[in-house]
This record gives structure tokens, sequence and C-alpha cells, in this order.
């Protein structure tokens, strides 16, 4: 039997596959972009895919405090297009 990838949703705290969540990476360039392979280098963190989320995310900066940067709007807003 195959192992299914776990990783926990910064926001929510839940445990899922890693297929049930989005990764946000921070690169050593410092750039910040939606990594949908999860392969990308850099420092990540996993948000659960549900719009609810994504607003705590933005509303509270859990994102922006997780990687230690400031994250653009446009990220939020195209997180939201993804998931829809």
């Amino acid at each position: 039997m195959k192992k299914i990838p776990m990783r926990s949703c910064i926001i929510t705290r839940e445990k899922l596959p890693k297929s049930e969540l989005v990764r946000v990476v921070r690169t050593p360039e410092g750039e910040v972009v939606i990594d949908l392979s999860g392969k990308r280098n850099g420092h990540g963190a996993y948000l659960k895919k549900d719009l609810e989320v994504i607003e705590k995310a933005k509303k509270g900066n859990a994102l922006g405090h997780h990687l230690e940067t400031e994250i653009p709007d446009h990220i939020f807003e195209e997180l939201k297009e993804f998931i829809k």
C-alpha cells in the first residue's frame, strides 16, 4: 500500500493529504509564489483549498507571519481563482 503524504494547514491545523492543500512558497530570492507542483525550492506553507481559510489567512496575516515576509494581495486573488 502506497503511503499518502500528509501536511498541516497553517490556519486550521488539520492534517490533510497533500492533494487537498495548496502550497505557497517564499523563494530564496524573496519572491512569494503559489507552488502547484509542490516541489518548488524555498520556505513553504500549506493552506486548505477552502475560500474561508484563504480569507482567514489574509485577514490575520498568518501566511505572512509564517513565511516571514509581506504577502502581496494578488497572491490571495490567485489562490481564490485556483480554488474556484
